[in-house]
């Protein structure tokens, strides 16, 4: 028999997305199907840039379609972050927070390098540093000093560093100031930076989370619809004892937890590049399974994770290729399509 596009759509209808566990035709994710002789082009629409298991889909399509006489297989991936039904603010799909329940663990190191990670895959990010009593993202993205503006709308205009749309308290309060703020002020405050912002279009608007569980995490929920929130530990208890507090407040709040991120797996020496697992081994997959949720995976304590911060030059800007730039895209990865996930499986069946 002919290869035709009608037979190429049947037999893709066999091939299953592992995330979403439905086929590709029903998920209408097949979009341009293109035979010559036989040759046949796809463009496959993924649910989100980020996808982790592109090649494992690639790889699924070719073997459907060997038995119909394709000699050449050519994929071709596109597509968007999908957007929940009501989206998180205007112009805003998701908006994803960052804990840890405690300080001192890499979370703001950690939420810029997965906010740059997920621009790197294609998204679009912005950034909104909630740590309002001890800002650290202006630092780290070499934005200190600078002063926000607001467009003739009188809304706030974020500042933007290496492709990311960046808002903190440290570009407006002089440096060093301490924030003496009770609750009130703070709910206030962060309703301004979500509500009086002019974001843009963003796929991701990902927030860093104070340490603990108290003003801030509350006002949060209580302003926007938050799509999902990531734990961040490092593997010692001490530390994981905080973060299953984190996860528990999100459950309070009703915010999925869509996984869990281990920092400072193991300090890499920077002369001999050998893992000295200085806090523990194994502590974010323990909290992982015990929460039910996706382990995100490790990322190594290196001289130059610590130093890059410092510089306002985070490492995925810094040195893509390394060993914990790749750490951290593995992750923004697997946070991508655990929010798929959970986007799929809350949006109305059609």
């Amino acid at each position: 028999m002919a290869l035709t596009e009608e037979r190429v759509l049947e037999a893709l209808r066999t091939v299953m997305d592992p995330e979403l566990g439905k086929d590709l035709v029903s998920l209408g994710m097949v979009g341009e199907v293109r035979v010559e002789g036989g040759r046949v082009d796809l463009l496959v629409n993924l649910t989100t840039p980020a996808c982790p298991l592109k090649g494992q889909i690639e790889a699924d399509i070719k073997r459907a379609l060997a038995p119909l006489g394709a000699e050449e297989v050519r994929v071709r991936f596109g597509g968007g972050v999908r957007p929940p039904e009501r989206y998180a603010l205007p112009g805003v799909k998701h908006v994803v927070a960052v804990a840890s329940g405690k300080g001192g663990v890499g979370k703001s190191t950690v939420t810029a390098n997965l906010a740059l990670a997920l621009s790197r895959e294609g998204a679009k990010v912005g950034l909104l540093d909630a740590d309002l009593y001890g800002p650290s993202q202006a630092k780290m993205f070499g934005l200190e000093g600078m002063r926000l503006k607001v467009d003739q709308d009188r809304r706030i205009l974020p500042l933007e560093a290496h492709g990311i749309k960046v808002l903190s308290i440290a570009n407006i309060v002089p440096p060093g100031q301490a924030l003496a703020w009770r609750g009130p002020i703070l709910h206030g405050t962060l309703k301004q930076f979500l509500q009086d912002v002019n974001w843009g279009e963003l796929d991701y608007l990902v927030v860093d989370l104070p340490p603990g569980t108290g003003d801030v995490q509350l006002s949060l929920s209580q302003l926007t619809q938050v799509s999902g929130g990531v734990i961040v530990t490092t593997p010692q208890e001490v530390a994981l004892i905080d973060a299953e507090r984190a996860a528990d407040m999100f459950r309070k709040l009703q915010v999925p937890v869509l996984g869990v991120l281990e920092n400072m797996s193991a300090f890499l020496c920077p002369h001999c590049g050998k893992p000295t697992p200085i806090f523990g081994e194994g502590g974010g997959k323990r909290l992982a399974e015990r929460l039910q949720t996706r382990f995100l995976g490790e990322v190594p304590l290196t001289l130059a994770l610590r130093e890059s911060g410092d510089k306002g030059v985070p490492i995925l800007v810094q040195d893509p290729e390394g060993e914990e730039a790749q750490a951290f895209l593995r992750a923004a990865r697997e946070l991508a399509a655990a929010l798929s996930v959970q986007t799929f499986l809350t949006l109305p069946m059609v």
